[in-house]
């Protein structure tokens, strides 16, 4: 695989939808594995795809050269745990000589758990910064929530990647009856490590062993008790995510929410998700879909690329519709968020 492919496309037509949302954010994921089973993601006896129906090294990179032609500017490379993935490394290395030629950035997303043995391969290969999953510092509702127990070794590659020079900023999804109350003192941790916080809420995506609606915790209340204990002023900052970020003038750190069920945030979406069998997904909470893997093994791809994206612009909808508010209700989508690319 050969670096600064996408630079001499730089001027081609770029990604714009129906509603004029330019489109310069790609999510790509490289496997739906997991090595962990978090209760709000994925049932524990999780089926994960035959690995024969991924996409190859090789093809996901042709996918992200044809993106960055399109006028991609960061890709988020994701699963599952795209960690888990043994020649992961190497297209991090042929996405990374992209920065520079047309991409602006290139970043990870993982649960932590080998990061210790990647971080510093990862900012060799053009890394800046990875988001790191954790909901806990507290080890026994670690293991309750992941089904693992694993917490030491997602501390200890957070410590890594901070070590080799990463920007680490970490996910927490905000659960109720779980996490709520350690909320405040993970943020506050974190702060004082140098970390970046983003509190999420939980997502209807695919099933799970039990109802979401047992744990749906509105980030409105969160701020809320956050308001009475700290000064939140608005940010600025942005990262080409959906987060509205708050400085916390007593912990000098930064915090951000996620909120796509309590405050709706698509009129400003700049993004594509693929997963790891090449299915482009225009919406996380739509069924919209155009398949690039077709596209890439046709006897024309180059040309069934294009159309693909055009089609992707053509069908991506104004908004996604999730709701947390029935007992019992169907996932808003059935495919599961590791299927999907976090």
């Amino acid at each position: 695989m050969e670096g600064t492919a996408a630079s001499p496309l730089a001027a081609a037509r770029p990604l714009v939808d129906t509603f004029q949302r330019r489109i310069t954010y790609l999510r790509l994921s490289v496997t739906d594995r997991c090595d962990l089973r978090c209760s709000y993601c994925m049932p524990e006896k999780m089926k994960f795809l035959p690995r024969a129906e991924v996409l190859s090294l090789e093809e996901l990179h042709r996918l992200s050269l044809a993106f960055i032609a399109r006028g991609v500017r960061r890709i988020r490379l994701t699963g599952g745990e795209p960690l888990v993935r043994s020649d992961m490394i190497d297209l991090v290395r042929a996405l990374g000589r992209e920065v520079g030629y047309g991409l602006d950035e290139l970043t990870l997303t993982t649960n932590g758990t080998r990061l210790a043995d990647h971080a510093d391969a990862l900012a060799a290969a053009g890394i800046v910064r990875v988001n790191v999953s954790l909901d806990t510092r507290d080890p026994a509702l670690f293991e309750q929530l992941t089904r693992r127990n694993q917490l030491s070794q997602v501390l200890d590659g957070i410590a890594a990647a901070q070590a080799a020079g990463l920007k680490v900023k970490l996910n927490t999804v905000a659960l109720k009856g779980l996490n709520e109350g350690e909320l405040p003192d993970l943020i506050a941790w974190a702060h004082g490590q140098g970390h970046d916080v983003t509190l999420i809420e939980t997502m209807p995506l695919g099933e799970v062993d039990g109802d979401r609606i047992d744990h749906y915790l509105p980030l409105g209340e969160v701020k809320a008790r956050l308001d009475a204990r700290w000064t939140l002023s608005p940010s600025n900052h942005r990262t080409g995510g959906p987060a509205r970020y708050f400085d916390v003038a007593e912990t000098g750190g930064r915090l951000g929410l996620i909120t796509p069920l309590s405050n709706n945030f698509c009129e400003g979406c700049n993004r594509l998700r693929v997963t790891a069998t090449g299915q482009l997904y225009p919406c996380l909470g739509g069924g919209e879909q155009v398949d690039l893997r077709a596209a890439l093994r046709s006897a024309d791809p180059e040309f069934r690329l294009e159309a693909a994206l055009d089609e992707a612009m053509r069908i991506k909808p104004e908004k996604h519709h999730f709701r947390i508010d029935t007992r019992g209700a169907a996932p808003a989508q059935p495919r599961h968020m590791s299927m999907t690319g976090g």
